[in-house]
């Protein structure tokens, strides 16, 4: 972000031989969150104890959001700690238990900018891990902590964060008979909600640019479905192309240059790409299916689509210009909504199978397909940009009213199938997409 200046000041790290560090395993094995002792920011001054509290919880709900860390209670800790450069008394938090303890400091410069000192130590071996300053304007306290938590996740299991991250999504609110879907964006732990549009057209699937400057979306704002752009500081937003007929499905290219579609005439749907420079559209297949809902791998040389060209929905990747078309799904049901990992190697999608909807991963040639999620209505997974950790929406019934009626909600799981959460929004909500990592 442009009124954010960060500097990091990392000093060296040391292990010592005799045991291991700590490092938290990812890969699924582990069943039970580890414990780590993160006491209160520890504030220099009165006026920053406010701010101190706000971080300290931010920073404790990412991490146990997660569902590989414990975060133990305060109440048990033997040793208090007065700023950055206390004195550790090992002893005292292998006591309660403690893997890791992260030590902190807030206090003002000179410019009134907030200062924020951490470290993160390995408690049994005694070793400090990082240590890192962050500076800011004070109303970035938030993205402070998001960061910090980002840090903390990352050196204690390898793997990179996903708590400075947004989500935009569709929030829904009244009945089926006066039903509003507005655009919205928000922090990922559901602050700072934001809507984008005044719900007076039906809008749906909002993808992020990988930039976050630009979100791409469909809108019946012409009467008939069409793909626009919206810049996300002006809120302005034009049409895509000249697309005689519907055009859906939008998402943009890895390196946003170009979005990907479903364009429909004569109840056919083929997918497209536009190039966002030139205005130059290409037609990428040609089939008498229906072929939508297109995402491109990571490296940008392949895309994913769903297709009823075989007689139901399946799931089909071929190069990045139509070519080498091959189909990857073959389990029973019907899979649709696939989008790639961030990391290249796996594929989620959507599949309905007697009449149950799960939420599964494939890797990027159809195998080892298994389900991680289900109910009455589960659909339209959206990668947190570590590859980690999926987003969708849930809905367990249909409402009083016959019609969504706050029961739809988003909710977050992990690649294992484990610490399915729910994602807090005002209202109903639906057509997750989260950010890239944002600093």
């Amino acid at each position: 972000m442009r009124f954010f200046k960060v500097f990091l000041f990392c000093l060296m790290m040391f292990v010592s031989p005799a045991m291991a560090e700590l490092k938290i395993d990812v890969s699924g094995a582990q069943t039970e969150p580890t414990p780590i002792a993160l006491p209160d920011f520890y504030a220099l001054t009165t006026s920053l104890d406010k701010i101190a509290v706000n971080m300290t919880e931010i920073v404790r709900q990412d991490l146990e959001s997660s569902g590989l860390f414990r975060v133990v209670d305060q109440d048990a800790y033997l040793q208090r700690l007065t700023g950055i450069h206390t004195q550790i008394n090992f002893r005292d938090w292998q006591a309660i238990n403690a893997q890791a303890l992260i030590q902190t400091q807030l206090e003002e410069t000179a410019s009134g900018d907030l200062k924020v000192s951490f470290r993160i130590w390995d408690v049994y071996t005694e070793q400090q891990m990082i240590a890192k300053v962050l500076t800011a304007k004070p109303t970035s306290e938030r993205k402070l902590a998001h960061i910090i938590a980002d840090t903390i996740y990352e050196r204690l299991t390898g793997e990179k964060g996903y708590f400075d991250t947004k989500i935009v999504f569709v929030s829904e609110t009244g009945n089926m008979k006066n039903r509003k879907r507005r655009l919205a964006v928000m922090d990922q732990d559901g602050a700072n909600v934001r809507y984008l549009t005044t719900g007076k057209d039906m809008v749906m699937t909002p993808r992020f640019s990988p930039n976050m400057q630009k979100i791409t979306y469909m809108s019946y704002a012409s009467g008939e479905p069409k793909v626009y752009l919206m810049d996300v500081e002006t809120g302005q937003a034009e049409l895509v192309g000249k697309f005689e007929g519907m055009s859906f499905a939008p998402r943009f290219s890895t390196d946003g240059k170009k979005l990907i579609m479903s364009f429909a005439k004569r109840g056919n749907s083929d997918i497209y790409s536009y190039d966002l420079a030139t205005g130059e559209q290409k037609q990428l297949t040609n089939h008498p299916a229906i072929d939508t809902s297109p995402s491109y791998s990571p490296d940008g040389k392949s895309i994913v689509f769903n297709s009823d060209r075989s007689g139901n929905q399946q799931l089909y990747v071929m190069d990045a210009d139509g070519s080498n078309v091959r189909r990857i799904s073959f389990g029973e049901g019907t899979y649709a909504t696939p989008v790639w990992s961030p990391r290249g190697d796996y594929i989620a999608f959507t599949k309905i199978k007697g009449g149950t909807f799960y939420i599964g991963l494939m890797r990027s040639d159809g195998t080892g397909e298994r389900l991680i999620a289900e109910g009455f209505l589960v659909e339209g997974p959206t990668w947190a940009p570590n590859g980690r950790v999926l987003a969708f929406f849930r809905q367990e019934k249909m409402g009083s009213t016959g019609w969504f009626n706050k029961d739809v909600m988003l909710h977050s799981i992990d690649i294992t199938g484990h610490n399915e959460r729910e994602l807090k929004t005002p209202y109903d909500a639906s057509d997750p997409t989260w950010s890239p990592l944002l600093h």
